[in-house]
């Protein structure tokens, strides 16, 4: 699109769909057999732009309702004004939760929308710092069989030549710990030593737990131990943080920029959700409030958004390839990228996110 007077926003619409998962699923706390994917269409002049949030259908009626109320009729180009008004109005709903998530589904659209007029990528449009960002493989879910996690990291590693793996560990809220110590095992044997081997608790164990843990996983090389307790124990995940690792992480409930700011002192690595924090919008304050306390940021999930965050961030370190999100944005979106090889780049001659959406194949989740 050749940039001439801005258009201004016409509407903001949202469709929600859930899609099933392969088999049923679960981590160190929660169970879940499908994942909910709420969509954002923006739409200025002959733009429109797309974005969403791994969330409930309870984000339709808010986007389309309050939030569109205060985007509709701005300059395309005005997106930090945009996102600044919806914040204001959501005042007395509450910020953090899903509040945010469908903040940050808008927020994304309209980044898209804006960057499509511009004709650039998002990436460009964010200023971008990195030519190609580092990814990891996530799954490995506790309610895997040794059999399917040892093929699911051999997919992984071997046919796509992933150098870094998580699994899940602290199954049943950490009352199975040999069992994670063996699957630990089994992933650093099947991976090999060359590949690296990260491990996510979903907060399910104790301060205790976690702290006898840290042995055994420094054994396996595991280099990534990523909620070891509730993110919202900041005592704990700090006396955690010692010399030689693993380092912990945690930051993926992020839903404001207080909620980065007390965290990041007391981690080795933030993780970001573009599609909960606020949208790239606060995606860059909060990754700058990581910086000035000399942190890196890892982006968790929605791997073809956080690839262009990435890719604008200077202290980033890599991209949660999430398996259930990896293959809904590849059945939903046309162009979506390939982790193939460890590492992605956004398209720099594509505008926006690069994406079109597949209306027809996403139609039969549609709730």
């Amino acid at each position: 699109m050749s940039p001439g007077r801005p258009p201004s926003i016409d509407s903001v619409q949202a469709t929600a769909y859930s899609v099933p998962t392969p088999a049923p699923e679960a981590d160190g706390t929660l169970s879940w057999d499908a994942t909910t994917i709420v969509l954002a269409e923006a739409r200025a002049g002959p733009v429109s732009g797309l974005g969403w949030t791994y969330a409930d259908a309870a984000c339709v009626p808010l986007i389309e309702g309050r939030l569109a109320a205060q985007v509709a009729g701005r300059p395309v180009l005005d997106v930090p004004a945009a996102w600044t008004a919806m914040r204001r109005e959501i005042r007395n709903l509450g910020r953090p939760g899903l509040v945010s998530c469908a903040m940050s589904a808008v927020d994304v659209a309209l980044w898209d929308a804006a960057a499509r007029w511009l004709g650039v990528p998002v990436a460009g449009l964010l200023g971008r710092v990195h030519d190609r960002v580092d990814v990891y493989a996530s799954g490995g879910f506790t309610s895997m069989s040794a059999r399917s996690l040892i093929a699911q990291l051999e997919h992984w590693v071997h046919d796509r030549g992933i150098p870094r793996v998580k699994i899940k560990i602290g199954e049943s809220w950490g009352t199975e710990v040999d069992r994670d110590l063996e699957r630990v095992r089994l992933g650093r044997e099947t991976a090999g030593e060359n590949t690296a081997i990260y491990v996510d608790a979903n907060g399910g164990y104790t301060v205790g737990q976690a702290r006898r843990l840290i042995e055994p996983l420094r054994d396996q090389g595991v280099t990534w131990f990523e909620e070891p307790v509730s993110s919202d124990d900041l005592a704990g995940l700090s006396e955690l943080r010692v010399p030689g690792g693993p380092d912990i992480a945690a930051g993926e409930y992020g839903y404001d920029l207080p909620y980065f700011a007390r965290l990041v002192p007391v981690v080795d690595c933030l993780q970001i959700d573009v599609t909960r924090c606020g949208g790239f919008t606060e995606w860059r304050r909060a990754a700058a409030v990581a910086a000035a306390m000399g942190r890196d940021v890892s982006a968790h999930c929605a791997p073809n958004l956080s690839a262009h965050a990435g890719v604008a961030t200077a202290n980033f370190r890599h991209i949660e390839w999430f398996a259930d999100h990896d293959r809904i944005e590849r059945e939903f979106f046309e162009s979506s990228l390939d982790p193939s090889g460890g590492t992605v780049s956004p398209d720099e001659a594509a505008p926006g996110l690069g994406l079109e959406f597949r209306r027809d194949a996403a139609a039969r989740y549609r709730i």
